[in-house]
């Protein structure tokens, strides 16, 4: 049996850079009915002297031509002192969003920055560059899996709310494929995605995107914080791979996968405020990221760019085959080498952003999930041995798609006790933080949920913490002595505008040791400059 999330509910509770036009062009634009600003404002991919910003120019009386848009950059929300400013254009072509990459920025500085389009102001938005030198300490949010239909974006709107972070990372399945009703019934809660039937063409996917990001909640998240993206399955289909989907069907009319696979990052690339990694090649997404000598994030890509098809089940011979790959070759010597320049330079940090589990997770006595990590094991042991055989310390899986919140340590057999001491952590190579959903659900009884999770914690001993029923996202606290996660939970995704969250468990692992311990108490709030008002 294919594994899908859905499965896991089921089984597991059961048992462009755009050329500049000249002012004048843009002044004699003619003015909208209503801000053409519908989508909000977005700033991503942050390096030491510039950031990706983002907007998207809704078209007045299906305008298909060129439109200007001036942008401003400044210091302070009051647009007091401004830094920089130019104007670009944005057309049909790229469904008229604006994504410039502003050059000569000042390191670890928080900026304001708006767009000016057909008359009109767009919201202000705040961001921040990446340190160059030594810093004591690091805020960092991350979540995953935005279902539009199961419930509202709560989780988004509090993590716009915290006034201390240095950056936001989305793992992936930012949006969903599926039409109502086949993953989520948004009918009750008037969130019907759009349109209304599985996507497939370019014009689908822009619709999805439309429709996600003119969500309030997601706006203000975007608007107050610097974003880096990663892309999972649901932006392109359900279990993805290289060559094909689970959720791709040919013979249902879907047409060729290469040709859906290839609109889809089209669409995500104009959506999504992220850099062009290669200008030739658009399926190579993965790249990192330095912030001072703390730490350096190292963004992969395990759906798409290198992932042999999963097996139909953990008792097929083709599980442990030498030669399947869940990165491919490039991509998993990309990281190797990446591992090993971030030791020399001395970087305290290494965070790798992902999509799937990383961990073993047996359930029953097997392997439960093929679509993770578990289902590629000789990718995860040629990272595992590169880790040990190069005395690499200081590495922490972050982690999507599964909907549920985890924290486990890493080492190549958690079941064998001369391998592996739960109540130590000796042999622990690396840890793992898992983010809960957005909105998507893992158990929904939560009673089912906590009784499940127990079952794992005593039958995984890798495993320190298991929530199988809350949404919410997981903040890092990360100085050189050591990082701290912390699960946050939403109060509720069916109450709009339901911001209350629940401090759920936090854990650390100090410099060097390699493993998880609980930790006693929330790190502390750090000041930094203000939220631009709505």
């Amino acid at each position: 049996m294919k594994f899908t999330r859905r499965h896991f509910v089921k089984t597991m509770g059961a048992s462009l850079a755009l050329n500049p036009l000249n002012l004048r062009a843009y002044q004699q634009e003619p003015k909208a009915e209503r801000s053409p600003f519908r989508h909000g404002v977005a700033s991503g991919d942050p390096l030491q002297d510039s950031v990706i910003l983002w907007t998207r120019v809704t078209p007045v009386n299906n305008t298909t031509g060129v439109i200007p848009v001036r942008w401003t950059i400044a210091s302070d929300a009051d647009f007091k002192t401004i830094i920089k400013e130019g104007v670009t254009h944005t057309a049909a072509e790229v469904d008229f969003t604006v994504k410039i990459d502003p050059t000569g920025l000042q390191p670890a500085t928080t900026y304001y920055y708006q767009f000016h389009a057909l008359g009109y102001d767009s919201p202000i938005g705040r961001t921040k560059t990446l340190p160059v030198d030594h810093i004591d300490n690091l805020r960092i949010a991350f979540t995953s899996c935005s279902n539009y239909p199961y419930g509202y974006f709560n989780v988004y709107r509090m993590i716009a709310q915290r006034n201390d972070l240095d950056a936001v990372l989305h793992l992936g399945d930012y949006i969903y494929e599926y039409g109502n009703g086949t993953y989520g019934d948004g009918t009750d809660l008037d969130r019907i995605p759009q349109p209304n039937a599985e996507i497939i063409s370019l014009d689908d996917y822009r619709m999805r995107y439309a429709q996600y990001r003119s969500d309030p909640d997601l706006q203000e998240a975007h608007r107050q914080h610097a974003f880096i993206t990663i892309w999972d399955d649901h932006e392109t289909a359900n279990n993805a791979w290289t060559s094909g989907a689970e959720n791709h069907n040919p013979e249902l009319g879907e047409g060729n996968w290469l040709d859906r696979r290839a609109v889809a990052i089209k669409a995500y690339y104009e959506w999504m405020p992220i850099r062009r990694v290669d200008p030739v090649n658009p399926l190579k997404a993965y790249r990192k990221f330095r912030f001072g000598n703390l730490l350096d994030l190292i963004m992969l890509d395990t759906r798409l760019y290198g992932r042999d098809q999963q097996v139909p089940n953990a008792m097929d011979p083709a599980l442990n085959d030498p030669n399947r790959k869940l990165l491919g070759d490039e991509q998993a010597q990309w990281l190797l080498d990446s591992l090993d320049d971030s030791q020399e330079d001395d970087i305290r940090w290494r965070l790798l952003g992902q999509q799937v589990m990383f961990g073993q997770l047996i359930f029953n006595g097997q392997i439960f999930n093929v679509d993770q990590w578990d289902g590629y094991p000789a990718s995860r042991n040629r990272v595992l041995n590169h880790l040990q055989q190069n005395n690499i310390d200081n590495t922490i899986f972050l982690t999507g798609d599964i909907h549920s919140s985890w924290a486990m340590d890493i080492t190549a057999n958690p079941y064998d006790p001369e391998q592996y001491n739960a109540q130590t952590g000796q042999g622990s190579v690396a840890v793992e933080f898992v983010t809960p959903a957005v909105t998507s659900p893992a158990l929904e009884n939560e009673i089912q949920a906590a009784q499940t999770s127990m079952y794992l914690k005593a039958s995984n001993p890798h495993m320190k913490y298991v929530d199988l029923f809350h949404r919410g996202y997981v903040l890092l606290d990360i100085t050189h002595e050591r990082t701290q996660a912390e699960w946050y939970h939403a109060e509720s995704i069916t109450q709009k505008d339901n911001t209350n969250q629940v401090y759920a468990a936090a854990f650390k692992t100090y410099d060097a040791t390699n493993h998880l311990m609980i930790a006693d108490s929330q790190s502390s709030e750090k000041q930094d400059a203000p939220l631009p008002a709505p």
